[in-house]
C-alpha cells in the first residue's frame, strides 16, 4: 500500500500505525517525496513559514492552468500565501465565524423539502444539501440551487489529479457557469444575504477589493463544503452502519449527534493527506528538506497518534480534548471548520429522523477514486460496487 492508496483503502488505520512507529517524518525513495505520519511531524510542517501550499515554479496545475478553473485555482485563498491568502480570508473568516445555528437549522429544514429521498440516496444528503446550504447563506437563489450544487461537483473535478480530459472540459464550464451567477449576485442581489454583507463590509475595512479573488473564493468555499463535508456527511453514515447501537444512542439523545460527528471527523477523516512544498531549505526534526521537495502529511494517521489523543483507535463520543487535524491547522486551517460539522451535524439528524430500521437503506459501500479524500459511495440493493 501508499499513502496515496490508504485515502480510498477499506481500512488505511493499521497501514497509518506501522508508518508512525517506524518514523513520523521519512522519505519515500519510490514516491520520490516526505512522508509526515505523526502528529508532531504533521503539526510542524503545517506550521513551518518554508513549506508552501504550492510549489513556487507551479502555482496553478498546468492541467488547468489555461482554462478558467485555472484561473479560479489561482485566486483561491487556500492556494496562496501572503496577501493573497491573508486579505481574503481576513474578509471570509469573520463571516463564517457570525453564521448561527439556527441559521443553518433552518436552511437545512428547507433543503432537504427539495431533496430526492436522501434517505434512500445519500448522494443527496452528502452532496447536494451542504452545497445547497452554503450556497443559500450566500444569498444565491433557491431556484438556483440544484443547479449550483452540480456545477461545483463538475468543478471540484478541476482538483484533482485522477480527473480526465473530459472532466477538465466540464470543470471549465462549470467554473464559467458559476462564476456569472456570482457576477449577477454581486451586481444585484448583495443585500439579500446577510453574510455577504458581512464579506463586503470585512473587505472594506482591510481596503481589499479585488472583484475577481472574491468571486473566485465563493466558489471555493462551495468547493470545500462540497467534498469535505460529502466525505464527513458519509463517514459518518459509515460509522453508524457499523456500530447500529449509535443509532438507538442518537435517537435517545439527540445532542450527542454533535460529538459523534466530531469523532467521526477525527477517527476516519474525509481528507486523508494534503501537501506541502518546500520553498527554502530547512530541518524538521533532523531531517534536512531541500528546496523543491515535497511532504505529504497524512492528516488521518496523526489523528490516530496517542500524542494527540490518547487511546486514538477507540471511537469515544465524549473524547476530551479532542485534536483533529481534518481540517489542518496553522495559517492555513480551513475556516470553515464548525461550520462544516454544524451541516453534517444537521443532515445526520435528518437522516436519524427518517431513518427506521425495517427499511432497506443502503449498507454497502466503496469509496469514491482519490488521493487524498474519504468520501464513500453507497449501493442499493442490487446495484454492483465498481
Amino acid at each position: 500500500m501508499t499513502p496515496f492508496e490508504a485515502a480510498t483503502h477499506a481500512d488505511p488505520y493499521v497501514y497509518y500505525s506501522r508508518l508512525r512507529r517506524q518514523n513520523g517524518l521519512s522519505f519515500d525513495a519510490d514516491l520520490r517525496l516526505w512522508v509526515a505520519s505523526d502528529a508532531q511531524a504533521v503539526e510542524t510542517i503545517l506550521a513551518h513559514p518554508d513549506c508552501r501550499v504550492r510549489p513556487l515554479n507551479e502555482p496553478i496545475p498546468p492541467a488547468i492552468a489555461q482554462g478558467i478553473a485555472g484561473g479560479i485555482f489561482g485566486r483561491l485563498m487556500r492556494m496562496n500565501e501572503g496577501a493573497r491568502h491573508l486579505c481574503p480570508r481576513m474578509a471570509i473568516e469573520p463571516a463564517l465565524r457570525s453564521i448561527e445555528t439556527e441559521n443553518i437549522a433552518e436552511m437545512v429544514s428547507r433543503v432537504v423539502e427539495t431533496l430526492d429521498n436522501p434517505l434512500e440516496n445519500p448522494d443527496e444528503l452528502m452532496f447536494t444539501l451542504p452545497v445547497s446550504v452554503m450556497a443559500g447563506l450566500i444569498g444565491l437563489p433557491s431556484s438556483r440551487l440544484r443547479e449550483v450544487a452540480g456545477l461545483v461537483r463538475d468543478f471540484t473535478a478541476c482538483l484533482s489529479p485522477l480527473s480526465d480530459a473530459a472532466q477538465l472540459g466540464a470543470a471549465h464550464c462549470g467554473a464559467t457557469r458559476l462564476s456569472e451567477l456570482f457576477t449577477q449576485l454581486l451586481r444585484s442581489d448583495a443585500e439579500s444575504s446577510r453574510f455577504l454583507r458581512h464579506i463586503l463590509s470585512s473587505g472594506e475595512a482591510i481596503d481589499w477589493s479585488d472583484h475577481d479573488a472574491l468571486i473566485a473564493n465563493l466558489i471555493g468555499l462551495l468547493s470545500q463544503t462540497c467534498e469535505a463535508t460529502a466525505g464527513l456527511i458519509g463517514n459518518t453514515l459509515v460509522t453508524l452502519h457499523r456500530n447500529p447501537g449509535l443509532i438507538a444512542d442518537m435517537h435517545t439523545t439527540p445532542k450527542l449527534v454533535a460529538d459523534l460527528v466530531a469523532e467521526v471527523a477525527r477517527y476516519d477523516s474525509p481528507v486523508q493527506n494534503t501537501r506541502r512544498f518546500v520553498a527554502k531549505r530547512c530541518t524538521v526534526r533532523g531531517n534536512v528538506l531541500a528546496a523543491g521537495d515535497t511532504v505529504l502529511l497524512l492528516l488521518a494517521s496523526a489523528n490516530r497518534d496517542s500524542y494527540a489523543n490518547p487511546d486514538p483507535d477507540s471511537f469515544l463520543l465524549k473524547r476530551t480534548q479532542r485534536r483533529t487535524f481534518s481540517f489542518g491547522s496553522g495559517r492555513h486551517e480551513c475556516p470553515g471548520q464548525q461550520l462544516a460539522l454544524t451541516i453534517a451535524c444537521e443532515a445526520i439528524s435528518v437522516w436519524l429522523h427518517r431513518y427506521t430500521a425495517q427499511a432497506d437503506h443502503p449498507c454497502r459501500w466503496s469509496y469514491l477514486p482519490s488521493l487524498n479524500g474519504r468520501i464513500p459511495k453507497f449501493y442499493r440493493g442490487q446495484e454492483n460496487e465498481q
